[in-house]
């Protein structure tokens, strides 16, 4: 499986910006504050690399006008995603001692991947961002079929209305969620707007539109990363003008507009960063390969480590900023290294012996 130097690095900032907001969350500091307090958009990162990389693998068969192997697709995301989520939720609901905070969904809600549309989020905290997980996995299960409907016959204005549907809708979704809850308070606004997966499809439909174009313009494809240099500058525009808009995380602004005018910041550096053979694509930074490969493994695991380390340790680290910061960062990165060869790694070899043999000239970029 090849990998791209570029994404793997828009993957490892994700997982880096992400942890480094949770650890803020969890009162740990962080030596990068205030962006900390917005590393909640790496997981809109991590939404728009799925759309576009699971949107290639799910398109580019239909644009060649290939049947699309539907058990082969369930079967790879299963080996992908279920032997560390199983593991780690074993840990959740048997170890007490392992969450971050004491109060947790039910176990049946996590295993049908439904506790972002169900949870106390007052009350339940612990295992709270397997949401993001939740969200991915109703996109996987609905996508290809969504995918093979409406490119049996494609047509230019099928994408323009699902555009309008998902971005608008989502948009005026928010909107009306917000003024209905706008005196509710913080849990409210989460389990209401921010955790739902009708309300997050943003990056995920921008990531899809980037395969799709890939798919079924190539040549326009091409041009846009040449120009990746340009890419890099607007998508970072977007991303400053989606955190100015998110000033107030829980306003009606950051709600409604926040959402997409990220992701499409994001999707003008993933296109960027897919780019080959420009320095946007073959940019390696040192340990950004490690970090991508990892990255689910330490999503997993971070804030459960965080909170075990605090519990043991916080008070005595409590004055010693650079220690502690070595000690929570250390510990979550070997907790998720640990899953990632022990339980990830065997997953994804098996995967691989499993699946069905693709052409070797289009390797998966994932």
């Amino acid at each position: 499986m090849s990998r791209l130097p570029g994404l793997d690095l828009l993957r490892a900032i994700a997982i880096v910006w992400v942890m480094f907001f949770h650890a803020a969350g969890a009162g740990l500091g962080s030596p990068f504050m205030p962006m900390s307090q917005f590393g909640w958009m790496g997981v809109d990162l991590f939404f728009v690399l799925s759309g576009y990389l699971i949107g290639w693998q799910v398109l580019r068969p239909l644009s060649r006008g290939e049947p699309l192997a539907f058990g082969d697709f369930y079967l790879r995301r299963a080996l992908r995603v279920l032997p560390a989520f199983w593991v780690v939720l074993a840990l959740y609901l048997w170890l007490p001692a392992f969450r971050e905070r004491p109060g947790m969904q039910p176990a049946w809600q996590f295993l049908s991947f439904g506790v972002n549309l169900l949870i106390d989020y007052r009350h339940n905290k612990a295992f709270s961002h397997a949401w993001s997980l939740c969200v991915e996995e109703h996109f996987y299960l609905l996508f290809p079929a969504l995918a093979w409907l409406t490119t049996r016959r494609a047509a230019g204005w099928k994408t323009g209305l699902l555009a309008a549907l998902l971005i608008g809708g989502g948009m005026a979704l928010r909107a009306a969620v917000w003024q209905a809850s706008a005196n509710d308070g913080a849990d409210a606004w989460v389990e209401r707007i921010y955790y739902p997966t009708w309300m997050r499809l943003d990056g995920l439909f921008a990531g899809v539109l980037l395969a799709a174009l890939r798919a079924y313009r190539p040549a326009a494809w091409q041009a846009l990363q040449r120009r990746a240099g340009g890419l890099v500058v607007l998508g970072l525009g977007l991303v400053a003008a989606a955190i100015w808009l998110s000033r107030e995380r829980l306003g009606l602004q950051a709600s409604v507009f926040g959402f997409p005018v990220l992701s499409w910041g994001l999707a003008l550096l993933v296109v960027a960063g897919s780019a080959e053979q420009r320095w946007t694509g073959r940019l390696r930074v040192p340990g950004a390969a490690w970090l991508a490969a990892a990255s689910f493994s330490l999503y997993l695991t971070h804030k459960a480590v965080f909170g075990m380390v605090s519990r043991a340790y916080g008070d005595a680290l409590e004055a010693h900023g650079p220690l502690a910061f070595a000690v929570y960062a250390g510990s979550a990165l070997l907790a998720g290294a640990a899953l990632h060869y022990l339980v990830e790694r065997p997953g994804l070899r098996l995967r691989e012996r499993w699946r069905a043999p693709a052409p070797t000239a289009t390797a998966d970029p994932a």
